[in-house]
């Protein structure tokens, strides 16, 4: 579904991303995790167009979007939750949800359809309708922005540090959502410093350093890895402790 290819993008003449490969095949979680400054918000700032690659190519169902303005990518079903301050904390929960749909707008039929659905996959948009959206816990507020993108119906979402200042039973709560979406048939990238929670609820894991991607393979072979159990998880790993087997995931000869 979607596919980053060599792609080199950066801020103020400096390139944060280095020749990043990264494919997301449909109806997957693929989490990417790494250290701070690897680069994992900026893959998700040039596939939503908030970030013009330099060089490189993006492509969504075999369509480049990679020149492509916010405006078309979200139309091309591409949504994306940012880290934190999403919500308009004045207005109701209800205001910032149909804020989603935007661009559906004059459609009111359409419209009215999207929210119903939303209703029902995210019941809190419904008893807390009324209420500002600054009154909501950081776990309420996550899912209502989750919820708002939903408003478009995407094909991809794409989740930036949804764990952020969350409490155990709203991770908990935001991550069953995400697998709902995901059994729903929505395809999701996500970037987590968690990297317990980000691999155990992924179906693919990617591990970023220094701008490029160091390691892929499936989210358990990926955690699993006993560089990566090492380095992110505290301890050993399930895998024995000679490396990944053959069927594991793949890693540039630089490691992690």
């Amino acid at each position: 579904m979607l596919s980053l290819k060599g792609v080199v993008a950066g801020y103020g003449g400096g390139s944060v991303l280095q020749g990043v490969d990264l494919e997301c095949a449909p109806q997957t979680i693929t989490c990417i995790v790494g250290p701070n400054g690897a680069g994992k918000s900026t893959v998700l700032r040039v596939i939503s167009g908030l970030l013009k690659p330099s060089s490189g190519e993006i492509s969504m169902n075999g369509e480049t979007i990679g020149d492509r303005s916010p405006d078309e990518i979200l139309r091309k079903g591409i949504t994306q939750v940012p880290q934190s301050h999403a919500l308009f904390p004045a207005m109701s929960v209800r205001e910032n949800v149909l804020m989603g749909g935007y661009l559906i707008r004059k459609n009111r039929a359409l419209l009215r359809e999207r929210l119903d659905m939303v209703l029902e996959r995210v019941p809190i948009v419904a008893t807390r309708a009324s209420d500002n959206a600054g009154n909501l816990s950081g776990g309420q507020r996550r899912m209502v922005e989750i919820a708002r993108c939903l408003m478009l119906d995407p094909k991809l979402i794409l989740l930036d540090e949804p764990s952020l200042g969350l409490d155990p039973r709203s991770l908990s709560g935001v991550a069953g959502l995400i697998n709902e979406l995901n059994q729903a048939g929505t395809t999701v990238l996500l970037v987590e410093q968690n990297v317990r929670l980000g691999l155990g609820l992924a179906t693919h894991g990617v591990v970023m350093e220094g701008g490029k991607v160091r390691l892929t393979g499936t989210a358990s072979a990926v955690k699993d890895d006993p560089e990566i159990a090492s380095l992110y998880l505290g301890g050993a790993s399930a895998s024995s402790p000679g490396g990944p087997s053959s069927g594991g995931p793949k890693a540039e000869a630089a490691g992690v």
